[in-house]
């Protein structure tokens, strides 16, 4: 009987830590190879981490609300044969004359070829499967190696491990969104027939399944285990500040500790300031009217629009798509950029995000919409790529959708402007000396004033304002 440790990957997003939200399988449960084991939540996304063993799950190394350490013991898996090339790198509960085998970590299971792993990715996670030769793999970052324990170059390169048991796949579900649509409207999703790719069960399944039968009996054992983790501990005691008890504590942890990072780095290192303007966006909504009645299916939304308009703007006004960063001297430099990656700022329920649109300058308004919808979606069910999330270079901000008018944003650092949009509603304007009722909204620019001044700002905030004013002269041009 051969023990194998399966170590906590860096999940390709350069992390040093994830939180456990909750195990997807108990202890003595037999899983196969890729079969999801454990949700986590790293810093920029909620995954589902699959299984490189197939075997019977000997212990889980943690409980939901734990914070893991990449490169630390996730759980360990009995696979009954005898190990081929086992790296020592023992379990705390396996027994001393056991072998041990460990998972390969992320960077070496990237660079293995596809037609040698199952396929199954998990950004840019991928396993073994069975087979293939052993590769060689080094130790995990901030793990000491066993004295006891053969060097990685020192695996057999003939070595070539017993064929993989026969795989006997769980549910595979696109994202626990969907499995707690499924929980809590009482679908098993074992029963479902999954229409997504090679069979994975997708939204509409669970939605089919609950429109056409609303007494499915409650979810099997193992996916109820997927239940989120409350964010709140129970509270108790007396504030000494406020005299106050305390309802309750929440740890600043996950997603939202890394927003606070970053708003809290932004305050401190840039020196912002903001602009605003009102705007008359009638004609932009008429326009768009127009557009829908002729062709309902394709038409932009109002915010890809604006969204090109900004573009327009940001190639006119290049400073705001820049950054500031130090040299190795210890001097500053602003670095300038050949297009743009738009970054459009989604609420979501686990914090705010910010995907980004890769060279956003080369696509249409129609293009954009479907990259916005797109990315917000991702972002929702906590599915955006470490990418997206971290290669913007000027962000939109659409707080209208909250129902206000505007916002003195913070600056998605280390970016150096942010375009906020309030909500377009209606209000007296004049017009050729009359008074009328238009459809207004508010833009606010806030900007590092290290690499530009308000001169510069209030170009580009006019030059997009007079566009929404004045869609057709400036899409004419575009």
């Amino acid at each position: 009987m051969a023990i194998k440790v399966f170590l906590l990957p860096d999940l390709g997003e350069g992390l040093t830590e994830a939180d456990l939200v909750s195990w997807l399988v108990a202890e003595g449960d037999t899983i196969a190879v890729d079969q999801p084991i454990a949700e986590v939540e790293t810093a920029k996304s909620l995954v589902e981490v699959p299984s490189p063993f197939a075997g019977t799950v000997h212990q889980l190394h943690g409980a939901p609300g734990d914070t893991m350490d990449v490169g630390k013991p996730l759980v360990s898996v009995e696979d009954g044969a005898s190990a081929v090339a086992a790296v020592a790198y023992p379990s705390p509960a396996a027994p001393a004359a056991a072998p041990v085998e460990r998972a390969q970590p992320y960077r070496d299971e990237e660079r293995a070829g596809a037609s040698e792993g199952s396929g199954n990715v998990l950004i840019g996670y991928g396993t073994p499967g069975g087979a293939g030769a052993t590769r060689r793999s080094r130790a995990p970052r901030g793990t000491a190696a066993s004295t006891a324990a053969p060097a990685a170059d020192a695996i057999p390169a003939d070595a070539v491990p017993s064929p993989a048991p026969a795989r006997t796949e769980a549910p595979t579900v696109i994202s626990p969104l969907v499995r707690k649509l499924a929980r809590d409207h009482g679908v098993d999703v074992a029963t479902l027939t999954g229409t997504g790719v090679r069979g994975l069960i997708v939204r509409a399944d669970v939605q089919s399944a609950i429109d056409g039968s609303a007494g499915t009996e409650v979810a099997s054992a193992a996916v109820s285990t997927a239940e989120p983790l409350s964010t709140a501990s129970i509270g108790g005691g007396e504030d000494a500040r406020s005299g106050l008890g305390i309802a309750a504590r929440t740890p600043l942890k996950g997603v939202r500790k890394s927003i606070a990072q970053a708003m809290s780095t932004s305050r401190r290192e840039i020196p912002e300031a903001t602009v605003w303007v009102d705007v008359d966006a009638t004609e932009l909504v008429q326009m768009r009217s127009k557009l829908k009645a002729s062709d309902p299916q394709n038409t932009p939304g109002l915010l890809a629009f604006i969204a090109r308009f900004t573009l327009a703007g940001l190639a006119r006004y290049p400073e705001l798509n820049t950054r500031v960063q130090e040299t190795a001297d210890g001097a500053q430099e602003i670095l300038s950029f050949t297009g743009v990656n738009l970054g459009i700022a989604a609420q979501t329920d686990r914090g705010l995000m910010v995907p980004s649109i890769a060279n956003a300058q080369d696509l249409s308004a129609r293009q954009l919409d479907a990259e916005v919808r797109r990315l917000a979606a991702v972002a929702r069910e906590g599915k955006s790529t470490p990418a997206e999330l971290t290669r913007g270079t000027f962000t939109l901000n659409n707080y209208g959708v909250f129902g206000v008018d505007g916002s003195a944003a913070i600056i998605n650092y280390p970016e150096v402007a942010i375009l906020g949009v309030g909500r377009i509603i209606d209000r007296p304007w004049v017009v050729d000396g009359e008074l009328r009722v238009r459809k207004v909204t508010e833009l606010t620019l806030t900007f590092d004033h290290r690499v530009c001044d308000g001169g510069t700002a209030g170009g580009f905030l006019r030059y997009v304002a007079d566009a929404i004013e004045n869609p057709g002269s400036v899409l004419a041009d575009l």
